[in-house]
């Protein structure tokens, strides 16, 4: 059926009109892969001295530069499918003939710290339910040392827990104590603290807006800037060690496992240095500590359809978790991290 047909009719001042353009919105879009966003389609048609407006996006064809990245169906709804960039477009034979308007959608993979909407927001349409940020209670004795956050948000449909460490705006309510700064910029790890040099506790925080405006904020969290005398040290420290924390998230409780040898094994096996799971010595949240400037392997089982993927932050090389070759960091067996100081690393399991 032709687009004009039933529509391109418009009566004012007793002149038929029929469609002059279209405008998609929005004109730009961040989504997660896996993630779904509407977009609407709106036709001005002319009529002289009384233009009309009109919901086309139906009405119109719609079709993606690159689909690997996203698809869109005939009602446009598009869906996140790969990493990259897609120009989503709505086309039509107008008044005049063929017209058309575009939206250009970014896709990145959860973790990656590309997928920040910019002030905390969450892309797409599902509302975020709750965020949980871990470690607690970290201590550091220097000015200049850090701490890496993460944080897992929680919705109503699979997957339950979700990465947002580099989407969520993070916040200390002593920035005299710790800055820490939010993902989504180039450089910018999301979630990871700093003592600034003064002497106490500073609550650390994560919030998000979801697309209704409404704001989800974590649970709280410390950082305290300390050493054995009660007091942060203004040396900047140079520590000879690293510990490496390694967190548990998702439903699965059961059939899991997160190793690391020593560094002085090459290459995933026992012996174990971090060993979590179910039935091992670290649970669901264990520890290791390494020499500075180590590089660790942590291997994750199960993973397919279960695993939901690692989270450090950033995971730029030398600086979070690096994903095995051919594998993102939603589906990689190993999270490989080379300790330049204190960091943690999740998991997500299903």
């Amino acid at each position: 059926m032709s687009l004009l047909a039933g529509i391109s009719l418009v009566f004012g001042c007793g002149n038929p009109t029929g469609l002059d353009s279209i405008q998609v919105s929005p004109a730009n879009q961040s989504l997660i892969v896996g993630q779904t966003a509407q977009l609407t389609a709106t036709g001005t048609f002319g009529n002289a001295n009384h233009p009309s407006t009109q919901d086309v996006t139906k009405s119109v064809t719609w079709t993606s530069s690159t689909p690997s990245v996203a698809t869109v169906g005939s009602t446009g709804l598009v869906t996140a499918a790969g990493a990259g960039t897609t120009i989503i477009t709505a086309s039509a034979t107008a008044f005049n003939g063929p017209i058309s308007s575009s939206a250009t959608i970014s896709v990145a993979v959860s973790g990656t710290g590309s997928t920040s909407t910019g002030g905390g927001g969450i892309s797409g349409t599902e509302p975020l339910l709750s965020i949980n940020i871990v470690p607690g209670g970290t201590t550091v004795s220097n000015k200049g040392m850090t701490g890496q956050y993460l944080a897992f948000g929680t919705y109503s449909t699979p997957p339950y827990v979700r990465d947002l460490t580099n989407q969520v705006t993070w916040i200390s309510l002593a920035p005299e104590v710790a800055s820490i700064e939010s993902g989504g910029a180039i450089g910018q790890v999301g979630g990871l603290a700093t003592a600034m040099g003064y002497t106490g506790d500073s609550p650390i925080y994560a919030e998000a807006s979801n697309p209704d405006g409404t704001i989800v904020l974590s649970n709280s969290q410390t950082f305290t800037c300390k050493n054995s005398a009660g007091v942060c040290d203004q040396t900047v420290a140079h520590p000879q060690f690293a510990t490496i924390t390694v967190f548990h998230a998702g439903s699965n409780t059961t059939t899991w496992s997160i190793t690391a040898p020593p560094d002085t094994v090459v290459g995933p096996g026992p012996p174990y240095l971090i060993h979590c799971g179910p039935g091992s010595a670290g649970g669901s949240v264990c520890t290791g500590v390494y020499e500075t400037g180590s590089t660790v392997i942590l291997t994750a089982s199960p993973t397919g359809a279960g695993f939901g993927g690692w989270s450090s932050g950033d995971g730029a090389p030398g600086v979070g978790c690096t994903p095995a070759a051919g594998f993102t960091l939603l589906n990689s067996p190993t999270c490989t991290v080379t300790l330049t100081g204190d960091t943690s690393v999740g998991a997500i399991f299903y």
